[in-house]
Protein backbone atom coordinates (compact mmCIF):
# COMPACT_ATOMS: atom_id res chain seq x y z
CA UNK A 1 0.00 0.00 0.00
CA UNK A 2 1.19 3.45 -0.97
CA UNK A 3 1.89 5.97 1.87
CA UNK A 4 0.01 8.91 1.21
CA UNK A 5 1.35 12.49 1.11
CA UNK A 6 1.25 14.51 4.27
CA UNK A 7 0.65 17.80 3.55
CA UNK A 8 3.21 19.02 6.32
CA UNK A 9 5.59 17.59 4.64
CA UNK A 10 4.79 19.18 1.39
CA UNK A 11 4.37 22.73 3.07
CA UNK A 12 7.79 22.15 4.22
CA UNK A 13 8.97 20.64 0.69
CA UNK A 14 7.66 24.27 -0.52
CA UNK A 15 9.62 26.44 1.99
CA UNK A 16 12.99 24.91 1.35
CA UNK A 17 12.27 25.30 -2.63
CA UNK A 18 11.25 29.13 -1.95
CA UNK A 19 14.54 29.75 0.34
CA UNK A 20 17.10 27.49 -0.95
CA UNK A 21 18.26 26.60 2.41
CA UNK A 22 17.10 24.44 5.19
CA UNK A 23 18.10 26.67 7.83
CA UNK A 24 16.02 28.97 6.55
CA UNK A 25 13.15 26.89 5.82
CA UNK A 26 13.14 26.03 9.40
CA UNK A 27 13.00 29.34 10.41
CA UNK A 28 10.02 29.92 8.03
CA UNK A 29 8.12 27.23 9.19
CA UNK A 30 8.86 27.42 12.79
CA UNK A 31 11.08 23.87 13.26
CA UNK A 32 14.63 22.90 13.60
CA UNK A 33 16.82 22.62 10.48
CA UNK A 34 17.47 18.85 11.79
CA UNK A 35 13.84 18.80 11.49
CA UNK A 36 13.50 20.31 8.32
CA UNK A 37 16.09 17.32 6.83
CA UNK A 38 14.06 14.97 8.58
CA UNK A 39 10.43 15.89 6.78
CA UNK A 40 12.33 16.03 3.40
CA UNK A 41 13.79 13.01 3.53
CA UNK A 42 10.67 11.10 4.99
CA UNK A 43 8.55 12.65 1.53
CA UNK A 44 11.53 11.93 -0.52
CA UNK A 45 10.98 8.45 0.65
CA UNK A 46 7.06 9.00 -0.31
CA UNK A 47 7.82 9.79 -3.55
CA UNK A 48 10.79 7.50 -4.22
CA UNK A 49 13.02 9.69 -5.32
CA UNK A 50 15.41 12.79 -4.48
CA UNK A 51 14.27 16.34 -4.48
CA UNK A 52 17.10 18.47 -3.77
CA UNK A 53 20.30 18.69 -5.10
CA UNK A 54 23.39 20.82 -3.29
CA UNK A 55 23.79 24.02 -5.35
CA UNK A 56 26.81 26.86 -5.27
CA UNK A 57 24.03 29.02 -3.47
CA UNK A 58 22.02 26.72 -1.10
CA UNK A 59 19.79 23.55 -2.63
CA UNK A 60 18.31 23.24 -6.10
CA UNK A 61 15.27 21.18 -7.26
CA UNK A 62 16.27 17.79 -8.81
CA UNK A 63 14.17 16.62 -11.95
CA UNK A 64 12.16 14.38 -9.21
CA UNK A 65 11.40 17.96 -7.43
CA UNK A 66 10.65 19.87 -10.02
CA UNK A 67 8.08 17.57 -11.05
CA UNK A 68 6.18 17.83 -7.59
CA UNK A 69 7.31 21.24 -6.67
CA UNK A 70 3.97 22.70 -8.55
CA UNK A 71 0.92 20.38 -7.55
CA UNK A 72 2.65 20.84 -4.11
CA UNK A 73 2.32 24.64 -4.24
CA UNK A 74 -1.20 23.76 -5.22
CA UNK A 75 -1.88 21.34 -2.53
CA UNK A 76 -0.51 24.01 0.33
CA UNK A 77 -2.36 26.96 -1.41
CA UNK A 78 -5.55 24.92 -1.66
CA UNK A 79 -5.88 24.20 2.15
CA UNK A 80 -4.45 27.76 2.82
CA UNK A 81 -7.53 29.00 1.05
CA UNK A 82 -10.21 26.81 2.53
CA UNK A 83 -9.04 27.39 6.14
CA UNK A 84 -9.34 31.25 5.61
CA UNK A 85 -12.29 30.51 3.83
CA UNK A 86 -13.90 28.90 6.57
CA UNK A 87 -12.70 32.15 9.28
CA UNK A 88 -13.36 34.95 6.82
CA UNK A 89 -16.79 36.55 6.53
CA UNK A 90 -18.46 36.65 3.31
CA UNK A 91 -17.98 40.26 1.78
CA UNK A 92 -20.53 42.26 -1.62
CA UNK A 93 -19.77 44.84 -3.71
CA UNK A 94 -17.32 46.06 -6.26
CA UNK A 95 -13.90 46.82 -6.03
CA UNK A 96 -11.89 47.99 -8.75
CA UNK A 97 -8.22 46.67 -9.36
CA UNK A 98 -5.62 48.13 -11.68
CA UNK A 99 -2.30 46.39 -12.16
CA UNK A 100 0.50 45.51 -14.56
CA UNK A 101 0.47 43.18 -17.15
CA UNK A 102 3.22 41.26 -15.95
CA UNK A 103 1.83 40.51 -12.57
CA UNK A 104 -1.57 39.01 -14.04
CA UNK A 105 -0.73 35.38 -14.05
CA UNK A 106 2.05 35.25 -11.24
CA UNK A 107 -0.02 37.35 -8.64
CA UNK A 108 -3.27 38.51 -9.36
CA UNK A 109 -4.13 34.69 -10.77
CA UNK A 110 -3.39 33.74 -7.27
CA UNK A 111 -5.00 36.89 -5.41
CA UNK A 112 -8.17 36.39 -7.19
CA UNK A 113 -7.81 32.82 -6.23
CA UNK A 114 -7.84 33.10 -2.73
CA UNK A 115 -9.91 36.38 -2.67
CA UNK A 116 -13.18 34.78 -4.77
CA UNK A 117 -12.70 31.69 -2.54
CA UNK A 118 -13.57 33.88 0.89
CA UNK A 119 -15.71 36.28 -1.05
CA UNK A 120 -17.54 35.00 -3.74
CA UNK A 121 -20.37 37.46 -3.89
CA UNK A 122 -18.11 40.41 -4.57
CA UNK A 123 -17.84 41.87 -8.61
CA UNK A 124 -14.02 42.69 -9.28
CA UNK A 125 -13.12 44.45 -12.31
CA UNK A 126 -9.48 44.60 -13.37
CA UNK A 127 -7.41 46.89 -15.59
CA UNK A 128 -4.13 46.02 -17.18
CA UNK A 129 -1.89 49.17 -18.12
CA UNK A 130 1.10 51.00 -17.50
CA UNK A 131 1.65 52.89 -14.25
CA UNK A 132 0.81 56.33 -15.24
CA UNK A 133 -2.36 55.70 -16.66
CA UNK A 134 -3.06 53.29 -13.51
CA UNK A 135 -2.26 56.53 -11.28
CA UNK A 136 -4.15 58.47 -13.40
CA UNK A 137 -7.18 56.49 -13.34
CA UNK A 138 -7.02 56.03 -8.90
CA UNK A 139 -6.64 59.73 -9.30
CA UNK A 140 -9.79 59.71 -11.12
CA UNK A 141 -12.09 57.88 -9.29
CA UNK A 142 -12.26 54.95 -11.63
CA UNK A 143 -9.99 52.78 -9.59
CA UNK A 144 -10.24 51.37 -5.78
CA UNK A 145 -6.84 49.66 -5.82
CA UNK A 146 -3.67 49.97 -8.28
CA UNK A 147 -0.59 48.04 -8.29
CA UNK A 148 2.11 50.50 -9.96
CA UNK A 149 5.77 50.42 -10.10
CA UNK A 150 7.79 53.21 -8.98
CA UNK A 151 11.22 54.14 -9.36
CA UNK A 152 11.31 56.80 -6.69
CA UNK A 153 9.25 57.19 -2.82
CA UNK A 154 6.47 59.08 -3.44
CA UNK A 155 4.96 58.17 -0.33
CA UNK A 156 1.80 57.30 0.61
CA UNK A 157 1.88 53.78 -1.17
CA UNK A 158 3.01 50.35 0.22
CA UNK A 159 5.75 48.97 -1.00
CA UNK A 160 5.17 45.26 -1.66
CA UNK A 161 8.25 44.62 -3.40
CA UNK A 162 11.67 45.76 -5.14
CA UNK A 163 12.27 44.96 -8.62
CA UNK A 164 14.57 46.21 -11.15
CA UNK A 165 14.12 46.61 -14.41
CA UNK A 166 16.99 44.81 -16.15
CA UNK A 167 18.56 44.26 -19.68
CA UNK A 168 17.39 40.35 -20.60
CA UNK A 169 18.81 38.19 -23.38
CA UNK A 170 17.61 34.94 -24.86
CA UNK A 171 20.04 32.17 -23.70
CA UNK A 172 19.86 30.55 -27.58
CA UNK A 173 20.88 33.67 -29.05
CA UNK A 174 23.42 35.92 -27.36
CA UNK A 175 21.97 39.12 -29.51
CA UNK A 176 23.84 41.06 -26.59
CA UNK A 177 26.98 40.40 -28.17
CA UNK A 178 26.15 42.50 -31.48
CA UNK A 179 27.34 45.63 -32.19
CA UNK A 180 24.75 47.75 -32.31
CA UNK A 181 22.95 46.05 -29.87
CA UNK A 182 19.68 44.87 -30.80
CA UNK A 183 16.74 46.31 -28.08
CA UNK A 184 13.19 45.91 -27.83
CA UNK A 185 11.23 48.89 -25.97
CA UNK A 186 7.71 50.06 -25.36
CA UNK A 187 5.93 52.08 -28.21
CA UNK A 188 4.94 54.64 -25.47
CA UNK A 189 7.32 57.56 -23.66
CA UNK A 190 7.88 56.49 -20.51
CA UNK A 191 10.13 56.28 -17.16
CA UNK A 192 10.85 52.46 -18.29
CA UNK A 193 11.87 53.62 -21.58
CA UNK A 194 14.01 56.78 -20.67
CA UNK A 195 15.75 54.61 -18.07
CA UNK A 196 16.45 51.91 -20.49
CA UNK A 197 17.98 54.33 -23.11
CA UNK A 198 19.82 56.32 -20.49
CA UNK A 199 21.53 52.97 -18.94
CA UNK A 200 22.90 52.06 -22.49
CA UNK A 201 24.35 55.69 -22.89
CA UNK A 202 25.75 55.85 -19.51
CA UNK A 203 27.80 52.38 -20.55
CA UNK A 204 28.36 53.86 -24.36
CA UNK A 205 26.99 50.69 -25.41
CA UNK A 206 25.94 51.21 -29.44
CA UNK A 207 22.82 49.65 -29.86
CA UNK A 208 19.63 50.35 -32.59
CA UNK A 209 16.26 49.79 -31.84
CA UNK A 210 14.99 46.91 -33.58
CA UNK A 211 11.62 45.69 -32.03
CA UNK A 212 8.48 47.98 -30.49
CA UNK A 213 5.45 46.98 -28.66
CA UNK A 214 2.94 48.49 -26.51
CA UNK A 215 2.80 45.19 -23.77
CA UNK A 216 5.35 43.37 -21.66
CA UNK A 217 4.22 40.41 -23.12
CA UNK A 218 5.31 41.53 -26.81
CA UNK A 219 9.04 42.43 -24.78
CA UNK A 220 9.17 39.04 -23.95
CA UNK A 221 8.11 37.67 -27.30
CA UNK A 222 11.47 40.10 -29.08
CA UNK A 223 13.55 38.36 -26.30
CA UNK A 224 12.59 34.99 -26.68
CA UNK A 225 12.82 34.66 -30.45
CA UNK A 226 16.61 36.20 -30.30
CA UNK A 227 15.71 39.80 -32.73
CA UNK A 228 16.71 41.42 -29.32
CA UNK A 229 17.33 42.07 -25.78
CA UNK A 230 14.84 44.46 -23.71
CA UNK A 231 14.23 45.75 -20.42
CA UNK A 232 12.02 43.27 -18.27
CA UNK A 233 11.58 43.69 -14.69
CA UNK A 234 13.64 40.56 -12.61
CA UNK A 235 10.78 38.49 -11.61
CA UNK A 236 9.44 38.43 -15.07
CA UNK A 237 12.19 36.93 -16.59
CA UNK A 238 10.45 34.68 -19.17
CA UNK A 239 12.10 30.69 -19.74
CA UNK A 240 15.48 30.52 -21.80
CA UNK A 241 16.46 34.40 -20.67
CA UNK A 242 18.56 35.48 -18.40
CA UNK A 243 19.61 39.08 -17.02
CA UNK A 244 22.50 41.05 -18.25
CA UNK A 245 24.59 42.15 -15.39
CA UNK A 246 27.47 44.15 -15.04
CA UNK A 247 29.92 41.36 -15.71
CA UNK A 248 28.29 41.18 -19.49
CA UNK A 249 28.82 45.12 -19.48
CA UNK A 250 25.30 46.21 -18.59
CA UNK A 251 23.82 46.18 -15.23
CA UNK A 252 20.10 47.30 -13.54
CA UNK A 253 18.27 49.96 -15.73
CA UNK A 254 16.55 50.95 -12.25
CA UNK A 255 15.36 49.93 -8.81
CA UNK A 256 12.04 50.18 -8.84
CA UNK A 257 9.20 49.35 -6.18
CA UNK A 258 6.24 47.38 -6.94
CA UNK A 259 3.38 49.44 -4.97
CA UNK A 260 0.13 49.13 -4.03
CA UNK A 261 -1.90 52.28 -4.43
CA UNK A 262 -5.76 53.03 -2.69
CA UNK A 263 -8.18 55.67 -3.79
CA UNK A 264 -8.16 57.24 -0.40
CA UNK A 265 -12.38 57.54 -1.27
CA UNK A 266 -12.39 53.98 -1.68
CA UNK A 267 -13.53 52.36 1.39
CA UNK A 268 -15.41 48.69 2.76
CA UNK A 269 -14.66 45.83 3.78
CA UNK A 270 -14.36 44.18 0.30
CA UNK A 271 -11.47 46.66 -0.87
CA UNK A 272 -9.78 45.98 2.29
CA UNK A 273 -10.05 42.19 1.95
CA UNK A 274 -9.23 42.40 -1.86
CA UNK A 275 -5.96 44.35 -0.92
CA UNK A 276 -4.92 42.14 2.00
CA UNK A 277 -5.25 39.16 -1.07
CA UNK A 278 -2.65 41.10 -3.34
CA UNK A 279 -0.58 41.49 -0.49
CA UNK A 280 -0.55 37.95 0.50
CA UNK A 281 0.31 37.23 -3.33
CA UNK A 282 3.44 39.07 -3.04
CA UNK A 283 4.56 37.64 -0.01
CA UNK A 284 3.59 33.95 -1.02
CA UNK A 285 5.27 34.38 -4.45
Amino acid sequence: MRTPLDSDLLRTFVAVTETGNFTRAGSKAGRTQSAVSMQIKKLEEIVGGTLFARGSRGVVLTKRGADLIENARRIVTMLDETAAAMRAPPLDGPVRIGIPEEYGHAILSRALSAFSRRHAQVEVTVRYAHSPAQMQALADGELDLAVVFEWQDFGGGEVLMQDPTVWVTSMLHPVHEERPVPIALYSRDGWCRDFAMRSLEQRGLNHRIAYMSDTTGGLKLAVTSGLAIAPISRSNIPAGCRELTAADGFGDIDSSNVVLRRNPLATGEAIDGMAEAIREAFTSR
